[in-house]
């Protein structure tokens, strides 16, 4: 039997029962059934089936390149179309994640263009899709802040929660350690230890060390140094020290024959490894050895 014979009477649901099995013979018999059931989603208006039928098969005719599969580029394309939607759909759900390396920083622009200058070893993660609903960030590193006017935004760590409204703060949440700076307007910090909320203005700071809380003199600085490329400490157990050098370096630090427990004030540079050491050193008498690229030792004198 003819191939366009066998098709219209198809469409006319007029097919005997030897026709049918004629039909499910043809070569475009799958793609002819599915393109039926994903027409039937939609309604189209009213025309004359005969003359669209004519035109098809004429049109069929006239290619012979498309005389076999005239359907099959279609259902290409929708279904590239269809998984196109899918993965935009769920890339664009998704939380974003920025992370830095051991000696690098980057800056972010976020949704409602605030400002987020994150620290070396830190990730940043918010939602581009609920910005508007909700203006949250996850922090787990260093993070400096200049925050946009408008609803609130929360920074969340896993030791405790900062609200601000528009502002500049810091926030530092690395293991045993969490420090909040207020540096323009006023900002909220929640601590898993309690649940009351303290209201930093600008020059306050809150400190949790070990589970302890750390008075801290007035912040006189209109940023934090590390934005300039500067650790600065002031009566700050020497390990801590150590873990942001390691950081800023991507070295390992061996000091194991030293008292990594006693304060240190002073700062390091971030550009110049000879410098940073001797910068660390000197001041508590102490001599360092590199080993290689990637370790260095520290020894009393």
């Amino acid at each position: 039997m003819e191939k366009d014979y066998l098709i219209k009477k198809w469409l006319d649901n007029e097919l005997n029962t030897q026709e049918l099995k004629a039909f499910k013979q043809l070569e475009d018999y799958e793609a002819l059934t599915k393109l039926s059931h994903s027409l039937k989603r939609f309604k189209a208006p009213e025309y004359n089936a005969q003359e669209g039928l004519n035109s098809v098969l004429n049109s069929i005719k006239t290619t012979k390149q498309l005389s076999n599969n005239w359907l099959k580029p279609l259902l290409r394309v929708a279904a590239v179309f269809a998984i196109s939607f899918s993965v935009y759909y769920y890339t664009t759900t998704l939380d974003t994640n920025i992370t830095t390396l051991a000696s690098q920083k980057t800056t972010i622009e976020l949704p409602d263009a605030s400002s987020v200058y994150l620290n070396s070893k830190s990730t940043l993660t918010y939602n581009k899709k609920n910005w508007k609903k909700e203006r949250d960030v996850e922090l787990n590193g260093e993070a400096f802040f200049k925050v946009a006017k408008g609803s609130t935004f929360n920074v969340k760590t896993s030791t405790g929660t900062v609200t601000v409204l528009g502002t500049q703060f810091n926030v530092k949440n690395r293991e045993d350690y969490f420090e909040v700076i207020c540096y323009e307007g006023s900002v909220g910090v929640t601590h898993k230890s309690t649940t009351q909320t303290l209201t930093l203005k600008p020059g306050d700071s809150f400190l949790i060390i070990d589970g302890k809380f750390i008075a801290k003199e007035k912040e006189t600085k209109l940023n934090p140094s590390w934005i300039n490329n500067e650790s600065y400490f002031k009566s700050m157990p020497f390990s801590y020290v150590l873990q942001e050098f390691e950081r800023q370096y991507n070295v390992s630090i061996n000091s194991e024959s030293i008292n990594i427990e006693q304060l240190f004030t002073g700062s390091f540079v971030h550009n110049n490894r000879e410098l940073a050491l001797k910068s660390l050193t000197l001041p508590l008498n102490l001599k360092y050895s590199i080993q290689n690229d990637a370790s260095i030792v520290l020894k009393r004198e």
